[in-house]
């Protein structure tokens, strides 16, 4: 873990990348097939890879979240092989740290964040993943955000919806944002836009970059 911009060098999963000044259409069919590729390369993690990683990713998280504990910390539900932060977050809780999980109430908007506990009740929201049935928005402190992929410059490829995005920009006021995804999704550039904000920090399971 690391606020230094990373090495040069990054892989790319597919060769056919487009040119500097290319247009949002080519780079949207460009971020959607790289990822899928990354998508595909995480779920296909052997046990054994992903125990490994995922032990230098929550031991990096841990040492991250460490001057927040107490405050009001944003997670996600782990979905389509993603990190589990939930051990992690879940030892913040005990410290007194309260804890969030984003709701898409609609397509387009922003994310609401409602306030979890182990005893909230749970419904299924969009692509499956569970969410709190109700409860008041709440705004974190401090927003852990799910990679698919990432580059230097801290921007993040996600799931192509632009909920953080929109999320982010909304708020009262910004909240640090952490990254957290495994090493492989590590790219040169995903070609940021004007819609994009890059992360204050990325952890991995390797070197980290500062957004």
């Amino acid at each position: 873990m690391s606020e230094a911009t990373g090495p040069s060098g990054d892989s790319d999963p597919d060769s056919t990348t487009p040119a500097t000044n290319a247009d949002w259409a080519t780079i949207r069919v460009w971020r959607k097939a790289t990822r899928d590729k990354l998508i595909a390369q995480r779920i296909a993690l052997s046990a054994e890879e992903r125990a490994t990683q995922s032990n230098r990713i929550g031991q990096a998280l841990r040492d991250a979240l460490e001057p927040y504990a107490g405050g009001l910390v944003g997670f996600y539900w782990p979905f389509r092989g993603e990190f589990d932060p939930r051990g992690v977050v879940g030892a913040l809780r005990e410290r007194g740290t309260r804890l969030a999980l984003p709701v898409i109430v609609e397509r387009g908007q922003p994310l609401v964040f409602r306030e979890w506990t182990p005893g909230s009740l749970m419904v299924q929201g969009t692509w499956k993943i569970p969410m709190p049935e109700s409860g008041e928005g709440v705004f974190p402190d401090l927003l852990i955000v799910p990679l698919v992929g990432f580059d230097r410059e801290g921007y993040r490829l996600g799931y192509g919806g632009g909920f953080y995005d929109r999320t982010i920009a909304a708020m009262p006021e910004r909240p640090r944002t952490i990254g957290v995804g495994f090493e492989l999704g590590r790219l040169e550039t995903i070609y940021p836009q004007p819609h994009d904000i890059a992360l204050k920090l990325i952890v991995t399971d390797g070197v980290s970059s500062k957004g």
